[in-house]
């Protein structure tokens, strides 16, 4: 089971933390809160994965799905992650061409704050 946090971390950004796997059974534990944590107008949310240690396909849908739903309402959306294999799955799944990821949490909100 996945567990999610959410804090409010500056001026209009909210970071959501992820950690455990996201896999079929991890992703269905947190997708209506991520759904839910994302759903504010024009909300601008660094999903951090750095205490994710897998990443399946459902969970790349997930985030897909959130970045979608936010720039529809004029947000946005970074990712943060550092594990090894979770940087694996978004490069061959092309995700940095879709939601910019950063190595760390200070790079992610200054890639936001052009967005703000």
């Amino acid at each position: 089971m996945m567990e999610l946090s959410v804090e409010q971390i500056q001026d209009g950004i909210k970071r959501i933390g992820l950690k455990g796997r996201m896999d079929i059974e991890g992703t269905e534990s947190i997708d209506l809160r991520l759904a839910v944590e994302t759903a504010a107008e024009k909300a601008f949310v660094v999903i951090d994965l750095v205490q994710v240690d897998f990443l399946a396909s459902v969970g790349i849908g997930v985030l897909v799905r959130s970045a979608k739903a936010l720039r529809k309402r004029g947000g946005d959306v970074v990712l943060v992650s550092t594990v090894p294999i979770v940087n694996m799955v978004l490069e061959r799944t092309g995700i940095p061409d879709i939601i910019r990821v950063f190595g760390d949490l200070q790079s992610a909100c200054q890639g936001l704050m052009t967005s703000l």
